[in-house]
């Protein structure tokens, strides 16, 4: 799962990364692709050699804003947002670009899209989540979940959709890290979580407990969701994988979740 440049930062190109994991690795990437660095032309080219170089899974997402990074008075394009953005690909599929016109053989994307079950205002999130099905969304990943209550919430809401759901799971590292998901990235955050944060001793023990929070979620959304994005925070992988360990000690089994 590769995000493109996250929080308006400068990072290796994506698509490069992806398809470099694919050819050495030999592991399907689910590449991030964003609206705020393209024009609708940009887009299309972009997507076109993605598709070429054998990159099949995409995630569709607006993007954030430029003044979130390093580079505030970068020119953000933003021809389009998410929603439109799904439109593209979908008729991408179909062998049509944005006019409507035939560029031969269809991509063949499996097009993902971001979900956040915390936001204040969840009927908007509900009205834009509806738009992306529409447009052709064929499966939704949410952001980092930490209020149980509010996912239950979600999946009701948008239960007639009919898309599979895959939850993020991210392992804390720190108090502060808890605060920055609340404040910064409009993640819902418990004061419980954000208390049992505050309450380790040191970083590793702050790790640690990071740890067992997302195996929790891991555990409890089993049989809420089809899927769970385990998350490496800081390049923290064997928190990742501290994490996907909840997998063979509760029972839950290693095809249930992904």
């Amino acid at each position: 799962n590769i995000p493109d440049s996250p929080r308006a930062s400068a990072r290796m190109s994506n698509q490069a990364l992806s398809a470099l994991l694919q050819q050495q690795a030999g592991i399907e990437a689910i590449l991030h692709y964003t609206c705020r660095d393209r024009n609708v032309l940009c887009i299309q080219s972009d997507l076109l050699g993605a598709a070429a170089i054998g990159i099949r899974n995409l995630i569709c997402i607006t993007g954030d804003p430029p003044k979130m990074g390093g580079y505030p008075d970068a020119t953000a394009v933003f021809d389009v947002d998410a929603i439109g953005l799904v439109n593209i690909v979908h008729n991408l599929n179909r062998g049509l670009d944005i006019g409507g016109n035939p560029i031969g053989n269809g991509t063949a994307f499996v097009i993902g899209v971001g979900a956040n079950p915390g936001v204040p205002n969840l009927d908007e999130e509900i009205r834009r989540f509806e738009y992306k099905v529409q447009a052709g969304a064929e499966y939704a990943v949410t952001q980092p979940v930490f209020d149980l209550s509010l996912l239950e919430k979600f999946l009701r809401r948008i239960e007639s959709y009919k898309i599979p759901v895959v939850a993020g799971i991210w392992p804390l590292v720190s108090a502060r890290n808890a605060e920055f998901m609340k404040n910064e990235l409009r993640v819902s955050v418990p004061d419980s979580i954000l208390d049992r944060m505050g309450k380790a001793v040191n970083p590793e023990a702050a790790r640690h407990e990071g740890v067992a929070i997302a195996r929790e979620m891991l555990i409890a959304v089993r049989s809420m969701v089809q899927g769970a994005q385990i998350s490496a925070p800081q390049s923290r992988y064997s928190s990742a994988v501290d994490v996907l360990e909840a997998l063979g000690t509760s029972g839950i089994g290693a095809g249930a979740l992904q």
